[in-house]
């Protein structure tokens, strides 16, 4: 399997990310038959909240000056913003001959095992793609996981709260949930964490379950 092309974006406009995985995913797409190109973006937005295709928007309980954007992604509502680390795989599922939900699964797998490492035990919850602190009890979801894939090249990802001001939440029924909290790896561990480790952690636990896939 190809190996992965890593872009750190530095902090970007949610809408100039959104552009930028269109474009690379037209590349992608370009590329057939040639072997592909997988690229994994890392990025921090500005505070916006953003609405999956079939999201509702009565589940953004609060406007505020943070805009708000649909987008055509899975999924409900959502916050990005400061401290939380926003990851794009940009990947050819058809050429790499992966199916959509083992993607999904994966991409909850490399963040369990990279939480782990910290000491943060996380799990999946059944029924809510992302990853969950106390699934069966307290489920507090600290990485929020919304895809697309068109034409076999699959776009947007996770965001991963870092050390993200969970308040911005309180704004939202997170994914569509009113049931359910959010949480963050500051939160879980009482301090904050330099996101440069984060990126490199999270690099590292892709790269390792990426190659068991080949």
């Amino acid at each position: 399997m190809s190996a992965l092309e890593w872009i750190d974006l530095g902090t970007m406009d949610y809408l100039a990310a959104w552009e930028l995985q269109r474009r690379m995913a037209a590349e992608a797409l370009a590329r057939r038959p040639a072997p592909p190109l997988h690229r994994v973006l890392l990025v921090e937005h500005p505070r916006v909240y953003t609405l999956g295709k079939s999201g509702n928007e009565a589940n953004l309980l609060v406007r505020d000056d943070a805009p708000l954007i649909r987008v055509d992604r899975g999924g409900d509502v959502t916050y990005h913003g400061p401290g939380q680390l926003v990851i794009y795989p940009i990947i050819d599922l058809a050429s790499a001959n992966i199916g959509v939900r083992a993607y999904v699964e994966w991409l909850e797998e490399v963040i369990i095992r990279l939480l782990a490492r910290r000491g943060i035990t996380a799990d999946r919850l059944p029924g809510a793609p992302g990853v969950w602190v106390d699934p069966r009890g307290d489920a507090r979801k600290i990485c929020a996981i919304g895809i697309r894939c068109s034409r076999g090249v699959a776009t947007h990802g996770l965001a991963l709260n870092v050390n993200t001001d969970l308040d911005d939440f309180k704004r939202v029924n997170p994914c569509g949930f009113v049931d359910k909290g959010v949480s963050s790896m500051a939160r879980e561990l009482g301090r904050d964490i330099p996101m440069e480790e984060i990126k490199a952690e999270t690099r590292a636990a892709f790269e390792s379950l990426w190659n068991a896939w080949k």
